[in-house]
């Protein structure tokens, strides 16, 4: 009679092999790709429309080719401050003017694409809508394919990336602070 041999049970490849002092490699340890730091900015633009907070957001096809809803940022340009390339980035993307009112903090993140990794950090603000009309037209880099007004209520159920709401979380927390006037 045949007995089968006893196989090892199956371990989890992320963890060490047992008796191993061996660790996995931490989430930001070196790559073997070369990296890219990228800087951008934008934010959360506001109108109160019938007593109803709204905030502009844009519609954009990723590198990857998925359609993904996503707060306006761009990259500065020149010796622009991170304020100033905010309200022009919003500005292009959606055709919107704003008035900053607050900084609401940054966000980082990592991505690979084109065989490379990229660290981006995004610095984003709140601002007012001073004026203009929704429109993709001005989009120099023709990344807006859709804009819209969300309300604020409903933002967290259309915007793509969680850490985004968070900063609409934060946004929230001080409209009253900048808009009693209007709520």
């Amino acid at each position: 009679m045949v007995h089968p041999v006893p196989r090892a049970p199956k371990r989890n490849p992320l963890l060490p092999p047992t008796g191993s002092s061996a660790m996995p490699a931490p989430q930001n340890a070196p790559s073997q790709l070369p990296t890219v730091e990228e800087v951008s900015a934008g934010g959360v633009v506001v109108e109160v429309h019938d007593g109803v907070p709204r905030v502009a957001i844009i519609a954009r096809v990723n590198r990857g080719g998925r359609l993904e809803w996503c707060l306006p940022k761009g990259h500065p340009e020149g010796q622009e401050s991170h304020a100033e390339a905010a309200v022009r980035e919003i500005e292009e993307e959606t055709g919107i003017g704003g008035e900053i009112l607050a900084p609401l903090g940054s966000i980082d993140y990592w991505f690979t694409v084109s065989g490379h990794r990229v660290h981006k950090t995004v610095h984003h603000f709140l601002l007012r809508a001073t004026g203009g009309f929704l429109t993709i037209e001005n989009d120099p880099d023709h990344e807006a394919v859709d804009v819209a007004w969300v309300p604020l209520d409903e933002l967290a159920r259309k915007l793509s990336f969680p850490n985004e709401r968070r900063i609409t979380d934060l946004a929230r927390e001080l409209l009253p602070e900048h808009f009693q006037p209007w709520l």
